[in-house]
């Protein structure tokens, strides 16, 4: 019985590995750099205007005064990128004005503090509050490493604007097949529990 439970982990486990290959490829790329679309992004001053259309002649939307802010790149027209933020207000920024550094909001649907933790898993090292900017270090399927000032420590994906729901971030190839091993392993275990 044990054995057809691996067995059939192992095919589960492909499957995920082909959507996984499979939504990668199906990105839509822009027509002036060649990355994809959309993307995370943030800006590179504390002073960017975002206009009605793609133009110093177009009229300014919104004007930004944080440096860091993350937006979301949606299209590319010449050197005019169309973003859109965390409030959904959307708008064109000249390319100049953003940065490929990656950064987030905090997001917390209770305005209740959200936890970091050391490790996956692991203690509460301290809480940060909604709206605030975190630089994201780098990004497991639901887990981001985040960083502000002086404190650093992971935080559920769930709770940031400014990652893709499944997009992982400076984690390497093999990462990936690791954390799939460890969860059927965790799978398997607790479905022997249930038996």
């Amino acid at each position: 019985m044990l054995l057809y439970k691996i067995i059939n982990m192992q095919i589960v486990i492909v499957f995920i590995l082909i959507i996984i290959f499979s939504n990668a490829s199906n990105a839509d790329i822009g027509k002036e750099t060649g990355l994809e679309i959309p993307r995370y992004v943030s800006l590179k001053s504390n002073d960017a205007n975002i206009r009605v259309g793609p133009s110093k002649n177009y009229p300014i939307e919104i004007k930004y005064i944080k440096k860091n802010y993350p937006l979301k790149i949606l299209e590319e027209y010449e050197e005019w990128r169309k973003v859109e933020d965390f409030k959904k207000n959307i708008g064109w920024i000249h390319k100049s004005l953003i940065s490929g550094n990656r950064t987030g909001i905090i997001l917390s649907k209770d305005n209740k503090n959200i936890n970091l933790v050391n490790t996956l898993g692991g203690n509460v090292i301290g809480e940060i509050g909604k709206g605030n900017i975190v630089n994201v270090e780098k990004c497991k399927t639901n887990w981001c490493l985040v960083s502000k000032e002086n404190f650093r420590g992971w935080i559920h994906k769930k709770y940031i604007w400014g990652v893709k729901e499944k997009e992982i971030i400076k984690i390497s190839f093999f990462q990936r097949f690791e954390d799939l091993y460890w969860n059927s392993i965790n799978l398997v275990k607790r479905i022997q529990k249930k038996d």
